[in-house]
């Protein structure tokens, strides 16, 4: 996108303020991962020593929430639903919870428990700018079919991420639409 996308709007408000509505919607806190002060009026992590990367994101989430379960949604999946997330937290087993969506994990709109901090130590000490893909072949993954999310209402919208600004046009004119 040329720019950080925390600063990219989508139907004139910040990406990243249409994930936080939603995290909140769910009853959860707004954590932002990589570094001080990224966004303003949200408890910013810094990546962990050493890392950098998405998967350094998810090992400082980790730390941050003690022990407890994290639910990672990317700054770029401003649709993403409050169910979906709800419906993510409240499955209570597995190292991880990652919807399928055409076969394709959906990494950053998932659950995440503490149990996959010792295979992210693993993997960054070998590679510190590893993806969450990297972790997956690590861990306990449940995965969720579309038939499983579908139930819930969920259309694969959550895990839909603006990563062009034909990506950005296509979604401001679906959210006009709807």
């Amino acid at each position: 996108m040329g720019t950080d996308k925390v600063n990219v709007t989508v139907a004139g408000v910040p990406m990243v303020g249409h994930v936080a509505a939603a995290l909140e919607a769910a009853g959860l806190e707004v954590v932002t991962m990589g570094g001080p002060d990224r966004v303003p009026g949200y408890t910013n992590i810094p990546d962990p020593p050493g890392m950098h990367g998405p998967l350094a994101g998810l090992a400082g989430a980790l730390d941050h929430a003690g022990g407890g379960p994290v639910i990672v949604v990317a700054v770029d999946q401003p649709l993403v639903r409050p169910a979906t997330i709800e419906h993510l937290a409240a499955i209570q087993r597995n190292d991880a919870i990652i919807p399928l969506h055409n076969g394709y994990p959906q990494v950053t709109c998932a659950l995440y428990r503490a149990t996959c901090l010792p295979a992210i130590r693993r993997i960054a000490s070998v590679n510190p700018a590893a993806s969450i893909r990297d972790l997956i072949e690590f861990i306990n993954v449940r995965y969720l079919e579309p038939e499983e999310w579908a139930e819930w209402g969920e259309d694969g919208r959550s895990w839909l991420s603006i990563d062009t600004p034909e990506d950005l046009a296509a979604i401001e004119a679906d959210l006009e639409n709807s």
